[in-house]
């Protein structure tokens, strides 16, 4: 028979957890219904951008290159990431953390190159 009662506390914090985050989205919701702060009229519910409406349908697809930019930035920012602990625990690891992050740097370096050749980051 297994003891389930270690796993009390977690179910204790996740329904506290649920009952705050419940509260917190539909509790105003509530108030602004009974308060009659809830009334919707064509220029409340009209779509605007920045104080103006939309030039274009807001469903329109984006080009590709726009995606390609954004995961190279994800990954080159990921790499900023890494190197802070890793420059902080250098002392630590040695000449095999230091090896190991030029290994590293060398494939995001390749990485880079090959995403230039192709033209991912050329922008027209």
């Amino acid at each position: 028979m297994v003891d389930l009662s270690q796993y009390l506390p977690i179910l204790i914090f996740l329904a506290v957890a649920l009952g705050l985050s419940s509260l917190f989205v539909f509790l105003p919701m509530g108030v602004a219904r009974l308060t009659g702060t809830h009334n919707p009229n064509a220029e409340k519910l009209s779509e605007y951008e920045c104080g103006f409406p939309a030039f274009e349908d807001p469903r329109s697809q984006f080009d590709v290159r726009f995606y390609l930019v954004a995961i190279l930035f994800i990954i080159f920012d990921l790499e900023a990431a890494f190197l802070f602990p890793w420059a902080v625990s250098l002392k630590e690891t040695g000449w095999a953390g230091w090896i190991t992050m030029m290994v590293f740097l060398a494939e995001l370096v390749i990485g880079f190159a090959y995403a230039w050749k192709k033209g991912a980051l050329e922008w027209e």
